[in-house]
């Protein structure tokens, strides 16, 4: 059972971070099949709490080689750029996403297509949960499409990243979803 985003939101920063549903790789490797059937609108989906360190930000500039010292280089960030500090990378935001919707899809499902905007500057020190929300579905060529909000906040309940998503999981009694996947006709 997922805790409600606005439950989230009430708790302090390290319950925030210790209410993480984020699955371990032992967790997704047991994962069952969520199946089409088993999702109701409203449904939340699991959130994933993330707490971005100075570390993992130059970390990240360095594995995507995005040198913009406003990602590393506190005193850059604070005094030429005018920023509150070191700023969390929108590509590390983007990449979380893809992410979450697989988890949640597996072992058998897709993540089909998404689209999100930066609203907000993050910075080192934030709470960031990952939260998506069922907002409708429909069976179409044997396959469940399931559309979601979706997003990220901090744990002041910034709204940063506003956006939608649509996955595809399978009917319980249906063919599995193709490899590769290719979207049912219209």
């Amino acid at each position: 059972m997922t805790t409600p985003l606005e439950e989230l939101l009430q708790m302090e920063p390290e319950e925030i971070w210790r209410r993480n549903e984020r699955p371990t790789a032992d967790q997704m490797r047991g994962k069952q099949q969520v199946f089409f059937e088993d999702i109701d609108e409203e449904d939340e989906l699991p959130k994933y709490v993330y707490k971005p360190t100075p570390t993992h930000l130059f970390r990240w500039s360095a594995a995507i080689e995005n040198f913009h010292r406003i990602h590393y280089d506190l005193d850059f960030g604070l005094n030429h750029d005018k920023n509150p500090s070191i700023l969390v990378h929108g590509s590390w935001k983007q990449s979380v996403v893809p992410q979450f919707l697989k988890d949640w899809t597996s072992p058998g499902g897709w993540p089909w297509k998404a689209r999100f905007e930066h609203r907000a500057m993050l910075v080192p020190g934030d709470i960031l949960i990952m939260w998506g929300q069922v907002t409708g579905k429909q069976e179409k060529g044997g396959m469940g499409l399931i559309n979601l909000e979706i997003g990220m906040k901090t744990q002041d309940g910034i709204e940063s990243m506003p956006g939608t998503a649509t996955v595809v999981l399978p009917l319980k009694n249906g063919p599995p979803i193709p490899y590769p996947f290719v979207p049912p006709a219209d």
